[in-house]
């Protein structure tokens, strides 16, 4: 399948977008990224995405697919060229879409709850809760990977993907806390391949994973940027 008249809507910040454009290039996909914030709601994000309004959308020729999950999937079904994301096998790709589930359903909404609360004590609950879903997250690994570098075996693959995405977030909330949620010493396995998604020679999405300084410098230029237009 050609890889021209590929473009993704998105922003280089967002843990979903990057999903897709580790997926991308996994496939070795040529595409545009066409660089917006939803938030000041677009016309192209509107007409492409009119249900929930939000990135990523992956524009393929004149169709556009919805969702980061979504979107990677169909990357993975649209080009059988390059490796594959999800795992042949019927019950590994049932077990890392189980996990993928748990990284959404667990692990990113302890993102908002951290933004939200209010005072050390509830910041050190949101922490605990962080430290169980990663010794879970760390068992999986374990399960997973089979005894080699990736969730998805010998190189990336969907679950890789899925949680790698949230890695560079996830060090910029260590910054601004002075903490450590990705423990060496608690989580050993999964610390080592989240080092491993941005250093590996065998890691295909390295490229696209943001510094996290980098990031953090993004994120606060954005969050003033919404500032200023709520001010408006």
């Amino acid at each position: 399948m050609a890889t021209s008249g590929v473009k993704l809507l998105g922003a280089r910040q967002s843990p979903f977008v990057s999903r897709v454009m580790m997926a991308l290039e996994m496939k070795s996909i040529d595409y545009e990224l066409v660089e917006m914030n939803p938030y000041l709601k677009p016309e192209l994000l509107s007409k492409t995405n009119p249900v929930h309004k939000k990135i990523p959308v992956l524009i393929h020729g004149e169709r556009a697919i919805c969702e980061s999950l979504i979107i990677v999937q169909y990357i993975d079904d649209a080009w059988t060229n390059g490796p594959s994301i999800l795992p042949p096998h019927p019950y590994d790709r049932a077990t890392a879409r189980f996990w993928t589930a748990f990284v959404d359903d667990k692990l990113v909404p302890l993102l908002g709850q951290l933004r939200e609360a209010e005072g050390e004590e509830a910041k050190e609950l949101v922490f605990k809760k962080f430290c169980e879903a990663f010794m879970r997250l760390e068992e999986a690994f374990i399960n997973c990977s089979k005894g080699k570098a990736f969730f998805g075996g010998d190189s990336v693959g969907y679950l890789d993907i899925a949680l790698g995405s949230f890695v560079g977030l996830i060090r910029v909330v260590e910054m601004m806390n002075e903490t450590k949620l990705l423990d060496e010493t608690k989580t050993p396995r999964l610390a080592g391949w989240a080092e491993r998604l941005y250093s590996d020679s065998d890691s295909l999405v390295k490229d696209v994973l943001m510094d996290p300084q980098l990031l953090l410098v993004q994120l606060q230029k954005f969050q003033a940027t919404m500032s200023k237009a709520a001010s408006e």
